[in-house]
C-alpha cells in the first residue's frame, strides 16, 4: 500500500485550494458539532499509549510473516499522508514527526457502519489522526493497526502538497513546515544540528568550561568587523545595536575570574546574504585562560571531530570522522589538520615574496593586475583580499591559516616573533571560513591604540570598524590573564558536516 500513489492528489491551483479549504471548514464544523466524535476538530488531548516509531521497533518483525496478529492493542497518532477509501475497508498511512509511518486499516467489521461513514466523510490528507487497535501484519506483509476506534486529533484546513513531488526551493525555505513533513533530508538536518549542539556542549563540559549568556542588545557594537543592525530603546531613549559578536562581554567574564567560558547564541550582521552568509546566524565563541591560539586550534579540532562522531551515530560510518554529504560525497574530518602561513602561501601563489613589510603601493599594484578591488585599502586588507583571490578556493580539506596582518585584527595579540603580524588563525573547510581563533590581546594600552585606529578607519567611511569601547578598556585595566579565544559559525559547521548551503542548515532562515 505504501508504494502506491495517493488516491487523490491535492490540487495546487489557488482556486482548487480555496475550494478544498471551504470543504474542510465544513468538516471542521461537523466535527465540532458532533459530541459523539470526541473533542471536536481540535481536542485537548487524545489517549495515545505509544508512538509509531516504538510500534515499528517492537513489532516490525511481523512484516516477515504476512497476515500475522500480535494480540497487542496500541493507541497512536500521526499525520495522514496517504488515504484510500473503499467500500468496507479503508487504508491510511500515518506519519510520525520523524517520518516513520504505519498503515491504519479502518474496517466495517471493527468500527461499525456509522463510524466508518464518519471516517470517510470527515478525514482528509494532512489531518492528525488518533487510532486504537491491534498491531498486525496485513496480507501484503505491511505492519498495520486494525482500527477499533479513531478520532481526529487536529483537522488540517489547508491541503498538503503532493508527497511524491519534491517542493521547489522557494517553498522549502518559506514553508519549512511542509519541507519537514515531506522530505527526509530536511528532518535529518534538524536531528544532525541537535546532535551537533549537544556534542559541542559535552566537549566543553569535559574541559570544565562554563556556558554563559551575554547581551544581544548593546550600546556599542564590537567584537568583530561587521555592519550592525541599529534599533532604539524607548525605555532608555537611546540607540542600541543588535550584537555582531559576544566577544567583548565574554572577555569581561574572563577578567572576572571565569577562566573557561563559552556561548552559543545568535549574532546579527547587516550585510549581504548568500550561500555562506545569513544576516542572522548562530555563533559559538569560547575563551580559555592560560592558553594561546595553538591551544585553541586544538580545542576547535576536537569540537568539530566530536561533532562528526555525533552526526554519524546510527549510520554505517558510526565511530568515524568521515561524514556523508547530502550529494553522497564522503568527507574526512579526521586526523591532525594542516596549519599553513597566510603570507607564505600568498607568496607562493603570487609568485613573489609578500611580507608584513611589503608596501601598500606594491600590494595595490598586484591587486590591480589581478582585478581585485579592495575598499578603503590598507596593507592588511590588501593582503587578505589577495590571499582569498590566490589561495582560498584551493582549500578543501580542513586547514588552519595562521598569522594575519595586524591592521585587520584589532583584538589580537602581536605575534611573539614576527613583526607586523598577529597570532590569529582562520579555519577553512570546503573553501569557506568556518572558524577563527586568537591569542587574545589583553594589554589595555595596546588595545586602546587599536580601538583608536579602528575609530580612524570608521571616520574614513569604514562602516564595519569598531569604536572605542571605554567600558571594555576599563575591564582590561583590571587585568585579563593570557588567553586564547575562538569563534565558529554553527550554521557553517552544519554546512561542513552535511555539504549543504546555509539556508538548508538554518531551520527558519530569513527570506525577503
Amino acid at each position: 500500500m505504501s508504494d502506491q500513489p495517493a488516491a487523490s492528489t491535492p490540487a495546487t491551483s489557488e482556486e482548487d485550494v480555496f475550494e478544498q479549504k471551504r470543504v474542510r471548514l465544513e468538516k471542521r464544523d461537523k466535527l465540532n458539532a458532533g459530541a459523539a466524535l470526541g473533542g471536536g476538530a481540535y481536542p485537548v488531548s487524545v489517549p495515545v499509549t505509544t508512538t509509531i516509531p516504538a510500534v515499528r521497533a517492537e513489532w516490525g518483525h511481523l512484516e516477515e510473516t504476512p497476515g500475522t496478529e500480535s494480540g497487542a492493542t496500541v493507541g497512536v497518532a500521526g499525520r495522514v499522508v496517504f488515504q484510500r477509501n473503499t467500500g468496507k475497508l479503508c487504508f491510511a498511512s500515518l506519519q510520525a514527526g520523524d517520518g516513520t509511518r504505519i498503515q491504519a486499516m479502518v474496517s466495517l467489521a471493527e468500527v461499525g457502519e456509522e463510524s466508518l461513514a464518519q471516517y470517510k466523510e470527515l478525514t482528509d490528507l494532512g489531518d492528525h489522526l488518533f487510532i486504537s487497535g491491534e498491531v498486525i501484519s496485513s496480507r501484503r506483509g505491511e505492519l498495520s493497526i486494525m482500527v477499533t476506534s479513531w478520532q481526529v486529533a487536529a483537522k488540517a484546513l489547508a491541503p498538503l502538497p503532493n508527497m511524491y513531488i519534491e517542493l521547489n526551493e522557494e517553498t522549502k525555505v518559506r514553508q519549512r513546515y511542509l519541507d519537514l513533513i515531506q522530505r527526509e533530508q530536511a528532518r535529518t538536518n534538524v536531528v544532525t544540528r541537535a546532535r551537533t549542539m549537544s556534542s559541542l556542549r559535552q566537549t566543553f563540559a569535559e574541559r570544565n568550561y562554563l556556558e554563559v549568556e551575554t547581551p544581544m542588545l548593546q550600546t556599542m557594537h564590537g567584537g568583530a568587523s561587521a555592519r550592525p543592525f541599529v534599533t532604539h530603546s524607548n525605555a532608555f531613549d537611546t540607540e542600541l545595536y543588535l550584537r555582531i559578536a559576544p566577544e567583548l562581554y565574554l572577555k569581561r567574564a574572563v577578567v572576572g575570574g571565569l577562566d573557561r567560558v563559552f556561548e552559543i547564541n545568535r549574532n546579527f550582521r547587516n550585510e549581504g546574504a548568500d550561500s555562506t552568509h545569513s544576516p542572522e546566524f548562530a555563533m559559538l565563541e569560547a575563551y580559555e585562560s592560560y592558553t594561546d591560539y595553538n591551544g585553541i586550534a586544538d580545542l576547535t579540532q576536537d569540537l568539530i571531530q566530536n561533532a562528526a562522531l555525533a552526526a554519524n551515530v546510527g549510520s554505517d560510518r558510526e565511530g568515524t570522522h568521515v561524514v556523508k554529504w547530502a550529494d553522497g560525497t564522503l568527507f574526512d574530518l579526521g586526523g591532525n589538520w594542516d596549519r599553513i602561513s597566510m603570507y607564505g602561501t600568498l607568496s607562493e601563489a603570487a609568485g613573489r615574496e609578500i611580507t608584513p613589510a611589503t608596501s601598500v603601493a606594491d600590494l595595490q599594484a598586484i591587486a590591480d593586475a589581478e582585478g581585485v578591488e579592495v575598499h578603503l585599502a590598507n596593507h592588511g586588507k590588501l593582503v587578505e583580499e589577495l590571499w582569498e583571490h590566490f589561495v582560498k578556493d584551493g582549500l578543501t580539506k580542513p586547514t588552519f591559516v595562521m598569522d594575519f596582518p595586524v591592521e585587520t585584527s584589532p583584538l589580537t595579540r602581536h605575534h611573539r616573533s614576527i613583526e607586523g603580524v598577529v597570532e590569529k588563525w582562520d579555519l577553512y573547510i570546503r573553501g569557506f571560513e568556518l572558524a577563527t581563533g586568537y591569542s587574545e590581546l589583553v594589554d589595555p594600552v595596546v588595545q586602546r591604540e587599536r580601538f583608536t585606529q579602528q575609530a580612524a578607519e570608521a571616520a574614513r567611511g569604514d562602516v564595519e570598524a569598531m569604536g572605542v569601547d571605554e567600558d571594555f578598556l576599563r575591564a582590561l585595566e583590571h587585568g585579563m590573564p593570557p588567553a586564547g579565544g575562538m569563534g565558529m559559525g554553527m550554521d557553517r559547521l552544519l554546512m561542513a558536516l552535511t555539504g549543504l548551503g546555509i539556508r538548508e542548515t538554518i531551520l527558519f532562515p530569513l527570506v525577503k
